[in-house]
Parts: structure tokens; sequence; C-alpha cells
């Protein structure tokens, strides 16, 4: 075998466990019983550690010169998972073994306490796992800026969305923080001019609301033989390309939630599904970053399923599932019910005008974090002064508040800058896709998605990590990642 087949082999393995990794944690947020807890941290820091001790093994920086020096009799597609291979070893050979191991239980432990600490609203009894996982991100951060050259929340963005870098963030959400809160009271202002919303009222039970999710996730294109829908305290996808796993949460009064839930999730599980076969467990053959993968969930969730071509297809649906009538459920009054703009606590039931303010809170505080700026026990404070200057909100308790999100409290430190990246993105390549074929809008209209996912399977998610996001997203729609698109489309939608 050459080098670079050596390493295929070798990754192929590390592959198979990341995806094991990924049914682990699904389980433990959907079936694990609470009394498992303890069992589980101990085997996904076993894990971690296992497939540290694979990365880092003493002969990986012999097999990668070696193969590098094969560079000309391999292709394209190798030279890349060549690159990817790379990229993951200096992640890995930065931090030592002791501290991965350290991580994941630490992550594991902190979750668990925060799943019971938010239900009862007592941010105190979380502080000291959570001042554990900062510490322990703090020093995985420093440790990977020293080997890679980076600055330390660079270098924690990077695991997420290779290549990106705090510099081009700052530049794109500095250009929304200067249009976002004009064009918030702009959209908020016209809608309290114009008709008012009817409250909708009909047999919005649980069982109602998942055959509905069902119906609707099954016609944007999610094959129930390689994934599965179950209920968790956050929605989130999980899994492996043949077997997706994805969650939502449902309350009686509130079935958009659940629904748009469902939307999002199944979002990420077509990128999932579309990945190339060919690469399979191979670094090339992953989604290509976070941001992508945030651009597909939000491609679907906000610019398709609230379109009104969308709304007008899903309306008699609704009717029919919930028992609805009356001029509440007409396609009027349900379009006007997913494009209500409000300022809001809570991320995930945000609007797409709104999202953006909320993404920027946690920005700025996970930052402040890591640099050391904000301590934990400061955070719930924080939060209030934060959400209040940018969005005018006004936060009673720590539930919903700085406890409302499961991301720092599992150790996911430089992940909330990619929903709105992802947005952004989501805004170019839904644009694109019109552009280029007038069947996606009328497909949708109909409930047909192939149109619109044939063009994503072919210009997204058979790419892999073949490319840089950047490059994936110009190849796609002419243009880097920017926020021309997404201010377009947010005026055109809600102001045009």
């Amino acid at each position: 075998m050459t080098a670079y087949q050596q390493l295929e082999a070798r990754l192929r393995r590390l592959g198979v466990l990341d995806g094991v990794g990924q049914v682990l944690h699904w389980d433990r947020a959907v079936m694990m019983p609470p009394g498992g807890a303890t069992s589980r941290a101990d085997q996904l820091a076993e894990l971690s550690l296992l497939q540290h001790e694979m990365i880092t093994a003493p002969d990986m920086g012999d097999l990668l010169a070696a193969a590098d020096q094969e560079g000309g009799a391999l292709s394209d597609w190798q030279s890349a998972n060549l690159r990817e291979m790379r990229r993951l070893w200096h992640h890995a050979t930065a931090v030592p073994g002791d501290l991965v191991s350290a991580m994941s239980h630490a992550n594991s432990t902190c979750e668990m306490l925060w799943r019971t600490a938010r239900e009862r609203d007592d941010f105190a009894a979380v502080v000291p796992a959570l001042e554990d996982v900062v510490n322990l991100v703090r020093q995985m951060a420093q440790a990977k800026a020293d080997a890679l050259g980076l600055s330390p929340y660079d270098a924690l963005l990077d695991a997420y969305d290779p290549g990106m870098r705090r510099a081009e963030i700052d530049g794109i959400f500095s250009e929304l923080r200067l249009f976002l809160p004009d064009l918030i009271g702009r959209v908020i202002d016209r809608q309290a001019a114009g008709p008012a919303l009817l409250p909708v009222t009909g047999k919005t039970t649980v069982a109602a609301q998942r055959a509905l999710g069902e119906r609707i996730m099954t016609a944007l294109g999610f094959d129930t033989d390689f994934g599965r829908l179950d209920v968790s305290h956050h929605p989130f996808s999980s899994g492996v390309p043949d077997d997706v796993r994805i969650t939502t949460r449902y309350k009686a009064d509130a079935f958009t939630e659940s629904l748009m839930g469902v939307i999002h999730e199944t979002g990420h599980a077509l990128y999932e599904r579309g990945l190339p076969a060919d690469w399979r467990w191979q670094p090339v053959g992953v989604a290509r970053g976070m941001t992508m993968h945030e651009s597909q969930s939000l491609l679907m969730e906000m610019q398709a399923c609230r379109s009104p071509a969308f709304v007008a297809f899903a309306a008699p649906i609704m009717r029919e599932t919930f028992g609805g009538a009356g001029p509440s459920w007409e396609t009027d009054n349900l379009l006007r019910l997913y494009h209500k703009v409000a300022r809001s606590l809570i991320r995930v039931e945000a609007d797409e005008v709104t999202y953006p303010a909320h993404i920027l809170l946690r920005y700025d505080l996970e930052s402040a974090m890591v640099a050391g700026d904000l301590r934990v026990a400061d955070l719930p404070g924080a939060w209030r002064d934060g959400l209040h200057a940018l969005l005018g909100v006004d936060v009673s308790d720590d539930k919903d508040g700085c406890m409302q999100d499961i991301h720092w409290y599992g150790g996911s430190f430089g992940y909330f800058p990619t929903y709105t990246l992802g947005a952004m993105a989501a805004a170019q390549l839904f644009h694109a896709a019109s552009a280029s074929d007038p069947g996606v809008m009328a497909g949708i209209g109909r409930g047909n998605f192939a149109p619109l996912l044939t063009w994503l399977r072919a210009h997204v998610h058979s790419k892999g990590s073949l490319l840089s996001t950047n490059e994936l997203l110009a190849s796609a729609t002419g243009a880097p990642l920017g926020a021309a698109a997404f201010r377009a489309h947010v005026e055109r939608r809600y102001l045009g």
C-alpha cells in the first residue's frame, strides 16, 4: 500500500468511530435513562481518547510527508482528502490526550447537569461544571493556537468551519450591526400598520403535529429508510449519512415551532444524505463545515418553507391535520403568522429578521469567555444587558436567558457564528437556485422539492469538503460569503 492508501485506511476507521460517537450522543439526548449519564460520559471520553490516539499515532507525520511526495499520482479528490487529513492531524497533535479525555468528560457532565438545572431555572447549580468546561476550552484553544499560529478563538472556529477567521466574521457582522436595528424597527412598524394577525386555534395535539411534520419532511425528500424523527430538549441532527437522526420538540399551542424545527433539521439530514458516497468515512466526504451545514437547514426552514409558495401548498394540509376552519386558517393569515417579526427571548423561536441579533449576543459573550474577559458567574448579567441592548428585550430568568441553549454546556464554543453565516449562505444559494431553474419555486408551490434538492445535490451536497466554504459558494452562486444577499432577501420579503 502507498502512504496515501495507508492513510485512507486509517482515516476510514476514524470516520466510522466518529459515527459511533454521533449515535451515542443522539442516544444520550433522546433515549438514555438519567442514571446512565456517568457511564455514557466514560464511554464518550474513552472513544474520544481512542480517536485522538489514532490520529496522533507516531507514524502519522511520516505518512503524511510520504503521501505529499506521491502528490502527482493523486486525483483532485485524493489531494483534497490529504489536505483534510493534515488539517485534522494538526488540530489533534496540538492537544494532549489527557486534555481530550478531560474535555469530553467535562462536556458530558455539564450537559447532563444543564438539563435538570434549566428545568429548575437554577443557574448556580451548573456554574462549577460550566467553569470546568470553559477552563478546558480555553486550554484547548490556547494549545491549538500555539500549534496552528492562530488566535485562540480562531483555533476554535477552525474546528467548526475550516478556514473561517474572526476577521472575516467581524467584517460581515459589522455590516449586520449597521443595518439590522433599523431594519427590525421598520419591519415591525410596517406589520403593526397592516392587518391584524388572527390567532390560530385547532386540535394541535402532539400527535397531530408529529403527523404534519412527518408529511412535510417526506415532501422535502427525507427518506425514513435512512433516518428517523424523535423528541429532545433541544432540536438537533446527528447520526451518519445512511442513518440520520433528527429531533424536534412540541408545544400544544405553538405548532409552527415544532414544524419549523422538523424542517430545519430535515435540511441538515438532506445534506448528510447527499454527501458523496464514494468518499464515505473519509475527511473529504464530510460536510464543508458548519456554515454550509447551517445554510442547508436555514435554506429549507427560512428561504423555502416560509415562502408564499410553500405556505399556499401547506395551508390545506394544516387545516386537514388540525381540523382548522375559518379566517385564521386561510393562507393569507397563515403567511402573516410565518412572517411575524417580533423582539423575543428565545433564539430557536426567533424569526429570520431578529435571529441574527441573538447570534451577535452569543458571539460577543463566548468571545469574551474564551478571552478570559467574562467570568461564568457573570454570564447571566451580561446576557441580560446584551439582549436588552441588541433587541430591547428584558430577561426575567436564566432558564430563558443564558441557559436556553445547549451549546456552551456541551463545550461548543465557536459554533454560534455559523448560524447567521449559514443564513447568509442560504440566501445566496436559494437565490442562485431559483434564478437558474424556474422549476424550483414552481415545485415548492406544489410540494415538490425535487428541483431544489437536485440543484443542491449538484452544487453543494455532492462536493463534500472538496472545496473551501468560499470556493464552494463562489462556484455555486458567483460570489463568496457576504451579507448582501441576506439583506436583499429580508427587505424583499418584509418591506417589498
